[in-house]
């Protein structure tokens, strides 16, 4: 895969296994301190929840969070989140009359869905990082990407949840799908604590189906696509080394380290399991999508920008030249 200009973060034997495999595994991305101020951040915010003044038992029932096809619980409040820093539950949280089942804590699923805007620690790591800029400019997956959807995913120790199969570009659907998902290791990540799974190749055989959207008479829920989007012309040596020694099913664990990023194609099929250790996988996850006029972005999608707080751009200077993605 040629390349035009000089790359300033990113090798390009690691931009080639991205576009051939649908996610990478970028080892130290983040310092040490800078970690170390995020997971601290991470808990703190945690601790706050405690000091809300907010009904528990209707705060409860609403703030459930799923990816599975099922519609969404709470939907005003999950729906007017992506300008705020929100809490979110784990779906088994919750008993059937409405209360925890558990300490408020260690039944937070995530907190998000602006904390790069927002929070200053995370927007530090987020908006104002050069060393972001750079990667974004080697990988050149878009031409003027802008950041959205921003989280702290709990993995509680005994009790985090798995979350199921799926591809990030059917909950951030473009025209053409451009969705990139940036995920952060705040603590180490293993087979036991939930570490991220993923089926490489897939985003080179599997088009996006559906796509989770605002419902006309309110709420949300998953809508299937009359016409899936088509396969993307790309280079056929990819797509052969892709499916190479890669069966149905066959997912590939990585584990990884406090400050280790993950690059995640929009289209790539990953997962991850229930936390069944002692040891909690704390995470911070963010996106990236094409905008305008390079992509369109769906006004059926859950989060939309305000005009108090419109989508960010990451870059100063859009990249001239992308490289063609995979499957949309």
């Amino acid at each position: 895969m040629a390349v035009t200009q000089p790359l300033e973060y990113l090798s390009q034997a690691q931009i080639d296994k991205f576009y051939r495999d649908g996610y990478l595994v970028v080892p130290g991305f983040l310092s040490h301190e800078q970690t170390s101020a995020l997971l601290l951040r991470a808990k703190e915010l945690l601790d706050e929840l405690h000091q809300r003044i907010i009904p528990w038992t209707l705060y409860a029932s609403q703030t459930k969070f799923t990816t599975s096809d099922k519609d969404h619980i709470g939907d005003n409040y999950f729906l007017n989140s992506g300008d705020k820093i929100r809490y979110f539950l784990d779906e088994d949280a919750v008993d059937s009359s409405g209360k925890l089942t558990r300490d408020k804590a260690k039944a937070v699923n995530k907190i998000g869905h602006a904390l790069h805007e927002l929070d200053p620690v995370f927007r530090n790591v987020t908006l104002e990082n050069d060393r972001l800029k750079a990667l974004a400019r080697d990988l050149r997956f878009h031409h003027d990407p802008v950041a959205l959807q921003s989280m702290v995913i709990f993995k509680q120790s005994r009790t985090g949840g798995a979350v199921p199969e799926h591809n990030d570009s059917t909950f951030l659907y473009t025209s053409p799908p451009s969705a990139l998902g940036f995920w952060i290791a705040l603590e180490q990540c293993t087979h036991t604590n939930g570490a991220l799974s993923f089926f490489p190749g897939s985003h080179l055989t599997t088009p996006i189906t559906k796509r989770f959207v605002r419902l006309p008479e309110g709420g949300t829920g998953f809508e299937q696509l009359a016409t899936p989007p088509p396969l993307s012309d790309i280079n056929e040596k990819h797509r052969q080394n892709a499916s190479e020694g890669v069966s149905e099913g066959n997912y590939v664990l990585e584990t990884c380290e406090p400050g280790d990023l993950v690059l995640i194609h929009g289209s790539v099929l990953h997962r991850s399991e229930r936390n069944t250790s002692a040891h909690t996988r704390f995470a911070y996850t963010f996106h990236m999508i094409e905008s305008s006029p390079y992509a369109e972005y769906d006004e059926k999608n859950w989060l939309q920008p305000t005009d108090a707080m419109p989508f960010s751009r990451i870059l100063d200077v859009p990249n001239e030249i992308t490289i063609s993605t995979a499957v949309h």
